[in-house]
């Protein structure tokens, strides 16, 4: 007879070698997997202006450093993020974040460098920024998680960040 020790060992490398198995024959199952898989959660860290032309053209240039969350048991990477700026409730411009790769149960620091058009009807809102005042802002979008053999679900759209710009004035 073996010792305890030695069957439990033995039925965790029995139980690591039947989990790719088991994973791979779930993988055609994508509608019941994204009701198994969470969604990767984004927090904003740090929003700022980093300049503001008014020529031709017009553009903000932000930094947008987000957290990216991922609650689930195995890694993925996010690609295809992407949405709508909207500042002081204003859209005021597309969004391409870079794919991020996540550890199983982990997190990843991402920032974007976003140029954004500056338009007649949203030149104050900027200015404001610039000039230290508060300003809401949120980022609506979508993404795909490739959670390798468990599939590439697709998320949104929905509110990927939102907050306050609070810096110091970049002009008087």
């Amino acid at each position: 007879m073996f010792p305890p020790s030695f069957r439990r060992s033995l039925r965790r490398v029995a139980a690591a070698a039947l989990l790719p198995g088991a994973l791979l024959s779930l993988s055609g199952c994508a509608p019941a997997l994204k009701q198994v898989l969470k969604v990767p959660t984004f927090s904003v860290q740090q929003t700022r202006l980093t300049g503001l032309t008014l020529g031709s053209p017009a553009t903000a240039r932000v930094s947008l450093k987000l957290r990216i969350d991922n609650p689930n048991p195995v890694a993925a990477r996010l690609a295809n993020i992407s949405g709508q700026f909207y500042l002081n409730g204003a859209d005021v411009g597309n969004v391409n974040l870079p794919n991020v790769n996540l550890p199983a149960r982990g997190s990843a620091v991402q920032e974007a460098l976003l140029e954004l058009p500056v338009s007649l009807q949203t030149a104050a809102v900027w200015l404001q920024v610039a000039r230290g005042r508060e300003m809401p802002y949120r980022v609506d979008g979508t993404f795909t998680a490739d959670f390798g053999a468990l599939g590439q679900p697709s998320f949104g759209p929905y509110t990927l960040a939102q907050g306050l710009f609070q810096q110091k004035a970049i002009l008087p």
